[in-house]
């Protein structure tokens, strides 16, 4: 007898249940140490059961990373929301992707720190993973504008996340370990130098 097929509403919920699951497996054991069969386990669901609902584990992941973005995104957007000042915006997106990391510690795993080269073409991925950065770099270009900083928006807008995501990463590993607090030390990211 054939299986009656899914609606909208069960497919909706029985990802949503499995990405929140696959998030937290992906964070603990890396891309290499999570199956469909494992996120069956974890789900309590019979081990055939994920391939009803994702065609493979790069699939799956590619939803994960696609889903923590898409938070990710928000949280800046919503850091922006009704500020107007481009120093001010710029010390929010701090906030908020230090905020990010700390609340969501296992979406911010999975987005920056688990390896696997995709091998398929997501476009829901591609363009979280782009609207993630849009909001860094449009507050950059904002501050260059102002004359609030100098130098190529885009290339300014890289090395504030490198600083704000290796500070954020020390403080996850238990690294910031030399009397500088997280706090103190993204603050100073976004201060402006003072004239010579």
């Amino acid at each position: 007898m054939a299986r009656a097929a899914l609606t909208a509403e069960e497919l909706g919920a029985f990802r949503r249940r499995a990405v929140a699951a696959a998030t937290k497996l992906f964070a603990e054991r890396g891309y290499a140490g999570v199956t469909l069969r494992s996120l069956a386990k974890a789900l309590g669901v019979s081990p055939m059961t994920p391939y009803r609902y994702f065609e493979n584990k790069e699939a799956l992941f590619a939803m994960v990373r696609t889903e923590a973005l898409r938070r990710f995104a928000d949280v800046q957007r919503d850091a922006m929301a009704e500020v107007d000042d481009p120093e001010e915006v710029l010390r929010m997106l701090g906030r908020a992707y230090v905020r990010f990391a700390l609340d969501e510690p296992d979406a911010y795993h999975t987005i920056f720190d688990i390896l696997q080269g995709q091998t398929g073409t997501y476009p829901e991925l591609e363009s979280e993973q782009a609207r993630a950065f849009s909001y860094l770099h449009a507050a950059v270009t904002a501050a260059v504008d102002a004359d609030l900083m100098q130098g190529e928006p885009l290339m300014r807008a890289h090395v504030l996340w490198a600083q704000v995501h290796g500070l954020v990463s020390l403080h996850l590993a238990g690294k910031l370990v030399m009397g500088c607090a997280l706090d103190e030390l993204i603050s100073s990211v976004f201060e402006r130098p003072e004239a010579a």
